[in-house]
């Protein structure tokens, strides 16, 4: 059995979860603490308030007794908000506090595109304009060439969790460019587990989502590989050769 602890502010779109364990039909189990917020709000002040060492603290201890062998703090906007370093400095934190490997769903992002070997993104974020800006240069400062931004305006992260798949399917062919290898949807509110090949189908690319991602890099971080083709183009890519090795991220044991 392989288990991955989450760390997910407010409650949204957490039952994105457990669907996800279902479809990946294996021996992997996704545990989920609920981190305090004060508004779900995605305003750059109230996403950098989420993620703060404490807020992510609240949580180790619980999921360290459900048998967590990786971290992740579920969260785009609680980690892409700090900036690139400042992502890996609250990653790092989690992880020092852990004693396990950490990682934050921004990092899974820029990972998860490099698995797919891709350079260029296009962004078709649900967030204002200037909370997806942020995202686009947070991924410029990993590397990653971003083609094309798009915000989708919704403010409030209960707005996310409400949206239907149908404006799910919007944002994304809307967010979508010529030139972009990969399409991102940066929100862990918005429901996206149960329809990723879908959207890969109307864009005829990869698809990549903050939940999808958040649980593939845990699963990373533990070493764990495993084909989901039902989850996407990003658990049905190749099987590294044998022996070869990969960096896991950030780990921190006492």
């Amino acid at each position: 059995m392989t288990t991955v602890g989450l760390l997910y502010p407010g409650h949204a779109a957490e039952d994105d979860f457990p669907r996800i364990e279902v479809m990946l039909d294996s021996d992997i189990r996704l545990p989920l603490f609920h981190t305090d917020i004060d508004d779900d709000a995605r305003r750059t002040e109230n996403l950098r308030a989420a993620g703060t060492p404490e807020r992510l603290g609240a949580g180790v201890e619980e999921l360290r007794m459900a048998g967590a062998e990786s971290l992740v703090w579920a969260c785009s906007g609680g980690s892409f908000a700090y900036g690139w370093d400042g992502a890996h400095t609250q990653a790092a934190e989690l992880a020092r506090a852990a004693g396990l490997p950490a990682s934050s769903t921004s990092i899974a992002f820029v990972q998860a595109v490099r698995e797919l070997g891709a350079s260029r993104v296009a962004v078709a974020a649900t967030y204002s304009e200037d909370v997806a800006a942020l995202f686009a240069g947070f991924l410029a400062s990993g590397g990653v060439e971003v083609t094309s931004t798009r915000g989708g305006g919704i403010i409030k992260a209960s707005d996310s969790a409400a949206a239907d798949p149908e404006l799910v399917k919007e944002l994304t062919v809307a967010g979508d460019h010529p030139d972009a290898e990969v399409v991102l949807i940066p929100d862990n509110a918005l429901h996206t587990a149960a329809y990723v090949p879908e959207l890969e189908e109307l864009v005829g690319k990869p698809v990549l989502t903050a939940n999808q991602v958040a649980v593939w890099e845990g699963l990373r971080l533990s070493e764990r590989r495993i084909w989901a083709p039902t989850l996407g183009t990003l658990f049905a890519t190749r099987e590294p050769p044998l022996g070869a090795a990969e960096p896991r991220g950030i780990e921190v044991r006492e």
